[in-house]
């Protein structure tokens, strides 16, 4: 989803109710926006926490492999989005990405509907892990390596600090894990350093890992994961 949106939009995107319902929703005073009523047209970001009165949405948590191609938000004509696969193969619609992986990765992304894990998740001033198992055109070097862990200046900003460890069997191939997520920044990291990705895949975010799913499939975090997921974020169930 692309934040701000309209609040009729957003519930239509979490599978509360149509844009319309959700209209007729808000006229009533039973959508509430960070403790407050919410008013037509009123926007909101990924960090609000949006309430229905009188309805308790059960909240879901999934863990998804997204695979090569498939793009995260606003599909453009002739492109596939998550949000419809999981409708077509599962008819899945309640549920949304937190966060983005880029069109061209794979790996794990979670999904759900509980707006208050956003925030959290995403700011980089957290420094939640993501590891990535990394694919590059030429055998890493140990400059690269070091560059890689101290900080790499991509169009003059310098990542923070990372985690790098090089596949024994592999030359070609490492583990990664940062705690921040700009734009590209594996590719245009690995790039500055004179070296091409040919293929990422993140498979943890904190402690959610992908462990044996394939592309296209999912499963629920909950239990334990669910729990310390939940903690480390500084929220309860």
């Amino acid at each position: 989803m692309e934040f701000p949106m309209r609040i009729n939009k957003y519930l239509a995107h979490t599978g509360v109710a149509s844009r319309r319902e959700s209209d007729t929703l808000i006229e009533q005073g039973k959508v509430i926006i960070n403790g407050k009523k919410a008013t037509m047209g009123q926007q909101v970001v990924e960090s609000d926490v949006v309430e229905i009165k009188g309805k308790t949405k059960a909240k879901s948590y999934l863990a998804y492999y997204k695979g090569r191609g498939i793009i995260t938000h606003s599909p453009a004509e002739g492109e596939v989005d998550i949000a419809g696969r999981l409708a077509t193969d599962y008819g899945i619609t309640h549920v949304a990405p937190v966060g983005r992986l880029d069109k061209d990765s794979e790996g794990l992304i979670i999904l759900s509907n509980d707006g208050r894990i956003t925030g959290p998740l995403l700011d980089p001033e957290e420094n939640h892990e993501k590891e990535y198992d990394v694919l590059v055109d030429k055998p890493i070097s140990g400059m690269f390596k070091k560059a890689m862990e101290l900080g790499v200046d991509i169009e003059g900003y310098r990542t923070k600090p990372a985690t790098i460890e090089a596949n024994q069997r592999n030359e070609k191939r490492f583990t990664l894990i940062i705690t921040e997520g700009k734009k590209h920044q594996i590719r245009r990291m690995c790039a500055a350093l004179g070296y091409q990705v040919q293929n990422l895949k993140r498979v943890r975010i904190m402690n959610v890992k992908l462990e044996k799913l394939k592309p296209n499939q999912y499963r629920k975090i909950q239990g334990d994961e669910l729990t310390t997921l939940l903690k480390s974020l500084g929220l309860n169930k």
